[in-house]
């Protein structure tokens, strides 16, 4: 595998590199981000991961300075796993002055869900995701499901800008207990990992809810919030919606996603699953 730290010499090095296919990360790889790459073989002659912590898509407060830098491991991780380039900038050459020309998704995808409770994360991915499409001129991108809007929102960005890049979806990884595979469960003490299968749990019930008919979502929303708020969580949202946009289900919606958001401890988890 081939490591660069800057825009030119990257550029420089994939000019000839066929079909790229590109999986942008911000580090502390574990086995789901594995999993993307090696996905990401099956789609292209050219796998180029990136690592970068991206300052813009965290808001004051979070965890953007103890966010784990562990480039020496990841890079072992991207070997194992077939990688050929890495691109691992430091925050002055992707952000050489500041950037005040960005990327801001529409107030409907940008401020529900997530971004309600993050305002400008999406605003920060967007941007950082472009210009990363920009420095790579991949022809397909992987991005996990895990956050999935996340994925909605790019998707939504590439299609509407008419990039040539096709954008493939990873299922989410989980441990053999069910719980999605995160940077942050690092975080969780062993009580806190011990209990926080729990909400994948609380969504696959109501997963199984709703494909035997159950169509009172605020109801089963308020149930989900209930059981993990008695179990020590610190719920932000729990919600179904519809899978393209991740609005609320109107009468005849068949595709639907449950969402949640919740603190355990200090560490904030998500999880979804489709239905």
């Amino acid at each position: 595998m081939r490591i660069h730290d800057t825009i030119a010499g990257v550029r420089a090095a994939l000019k000839t590199a066929g079909r790229i296919v590109f999986v942008p990360t911000m580090g502390n790889l574990h086995e789901g981000h594995i999993a993307l790459m090696r996905q990401a073989r099956q789609h292209g002659d050219c796998v180029v991961a990136s690592i970068f912590v991206n300052r813009l898509q965290f808001r004051p407060g979070e965890d953007f300075e103890k966010y784990p830098r562990t480039l020496d491991a990841d890079c072992k991780k991207l070997v194992a796993a077939d990688v050929d380039y890495l691109f691992a900038p430091d925050e002055t050459e992707l952000y050489p002055e500041p950037q005040r020309y960005v990327v801001e998704p529409p107030v409907e995808h940008a401020t529900i869900l997530e971004g309600e409770f993050r305002p400008g994360h999406f605003c920060g991915v967007a941007t950082v995701v472009m210009k990363l499409f920009g420095i790579i001129q991949p022809q397909a991108a992987l991005f996990g499901k895990k956050d999935y809007q996340q994925f909605m929102v790019l998707s939504a960005m590439v299609r509407e800008f008419a990039l040539p890049i096709d954008i493939i979806p990873g299922e989410t990884v989980r441990a053999a207990d069910g719980l999605a595979l995160s940077s942050r469960n690092g975080y969780l003490s062993a009580a806190e990992r011990a209990e926080a299968p729990r909400l994948q749990q609380i969504l696959s019930r109501m997963v199984a809810a709703v494909r035997a008919g159950q169509r009172d979502f605020p109801a089963l929303e308020a149930t989900a919030q209930t059981e993990l708020e008695v179990h020590g969580w610190a719920p932000d949202y729990v919600a179904v919606r519809r899978r393209l946009d991740l609005q609320f289900p109107a009468a005849d919606d068949t595709e639907f996603v449950v969402l949640a958001a919740a603190r355990l401890g200090t560490t904030r988890l998500i999880d979804n699953l489709e239905i």
